[in-house]
């Protein structure tokens, strides 16, 4: 088991024990690690994912010096209720939970759909968040998010077709150094051999794609009211949510930092973890 120099302290998400929480109707399953103490780091993760979804690589790096925290939303792996049709009820289902651990100020880690349930966050409890990281994703009534689904069925097929995980083609460019990146990837989300979370249902995969769409049909809001340090990063290709779209975000959210991986689709920052985690580690220590 990789400690700090508290023995107590868990660094490594393998390892990392899953635990519940009950507020109103709903057990959320989550898991922490890092030293405790400041602000914590709260993940935000991606269409279909569950708690065994998060890079391990980048989440470590992160609770080395960080209290850091990965939750299941409301119906998905191991958490109970019926997952929501919208991000905006994703959004109050992460509040309620983080309100149940007692928590009244967090920094965000957040990737694809979890950036749109961040951003909802920041827009409706904006003294919750401190800094605000969001990668792969894209602001509401964005350009092509609504295609999401389209894109996640035909390269799901692909995937079955030649036995491989979805993500690797969702995520992941279709070149040898992008196809090396996506069975890396894929090899260190299995680093968790025991204690693993419950995969997503296919009732919540298909509400989360129902309010994915809602979401990319949606009207613009007005991100300008955004004052938190910001981080925003992605690819050169994202398939999934348009890599113009972090460029738009970048644009619309004041001093908002943005930084795009060259030759690397929506899972950019897993391709290049070392760096990103890097980049991200000196965005929380500021």
């Amino acid at each position: 088991m990789a400690t700090s120099d508290d023995d107590s302290v868990i660094t490594s998400y393998a390892d990392a024990p899953s635990r519940t929480i009950t507020t109103g109707d709903v057990t959320f399953a989550y898991r922490e690690l890092g030293p405790k103490g400041g602000v914590p780091v709260v993940l935000f993760v991606h269409l279909a994912a569950t708690l065994d979804n998060w890079d391990p690589r980048v989440v470590d790096a992160v609770a080395r010096g960080h209290h850091v925290i990965a939750f299941d939303q409301r119906g998905v792996g191991a958490s109970t209720g019926t997952a929501p049709t919208t991000v905006e009820a994703m959004a109050d289902d992460a509040y309620a939970f983080l309100t149940a651990l007692g928590l009244e100020k967090i920094d965000v880690l957040s990737f694809s759909l979890g950036g749109f349930v961040a951003q909802v966050l920041v827009e409706r409890h904006p003294d919750l968040i401190r800094r605000l990281i969001m990668t792969g994703t894209g602001p509401r009534g964005g350009k092509g998010i609504a295609k999401v689904p389209a894109v996640t069925f035909y390269d799901t097929i692909r995937a079955t077709l030649t036995r491989s995980d979805p993500k690797e083609f969702l995520f992941f460019n279709r070149n040898p150094e992008g196809k090396r990146a996506g069975r890396a990837f894929i090899e260190r989300l299995g680093d968790r051999t025991v204690d693993r979370d419950d995969p997503i249902s296919v009732r919540a995969f298909v509400n989360q794609l129902k309010a994915i769409t809602r979401w990319g049909l949606a009207t613009p809001t007005d991100l300008s009211k955004i004052t938190q340090p910001t981080l925003i990063a992605n690819g050169d290709n994202d398939r999934m949510v348009p890599s113009a779209l972090s460029h738009d975000l970048q644009h619309r959210i004041p001093g908002s930092e943005l930084i795009i991986y060259p030759d690397s689709g929506h899972g950019g920052v897993f391709q290049h973890h070392d760096e990103f985690a890097r980049t991200a580690v000196e965005f929380l220590d500021r």
